[in-house]
């Protein structure tokens, strides 16, 4: 087995053709596709980078932070609400680690336009 960063470009392929496919072979609208992701989630206890990954295709769909709220109240009864909690500091962290990355972005863009006026 080799070392390199791109052994994982497969498995990433494999999920978002399994993503693909099952948005294709679903009849639920984008909108409720994601909100019954972010439940599904939710039940199988997943970590931030899932939640990443689903907001941002929420956020693709026009859902938002109300849309996710009910989402959490409706399922809480169900799920528990540890779960629910759980979810909640996992979206939490989802969202900081976008926030993060695109303020490194941001940086890195400012820096090459400091080299090119350098």
């Amino acid at each position: 087995m080799s070392d390199t960063l791109n052994d994982d470009a497969p498995v990433l392929d494999l999920l978002a053709q399994m993503t693909a496919d099952s948005v294709e072979a679903s009849s639920l609208d984008s909108q409720t596709l994601v909100l019954v992701r972010i439940a599904a989630l939710v039940a199988v206890g997943a970590p931030p980078v899932s939640y990443a990954l689903n907001l941002e295709a929420g956020g693709e769909v026009g859902l938002d932070a109300e849309n996710v709220r009910g989402v959490l109240t409706a399922i809480a009864p169900i799920v528990g609400t540890a779960r629910v909690a759980a979810a909640t500091g996992n979206i939490v962290k989802a969202l900081a680690a976008e926030i993060a990355l695109e303020d490194l972005e941001v940086a890195e863009l400012e820096d090459e336009a400091e080299d090119q006026h350098a």
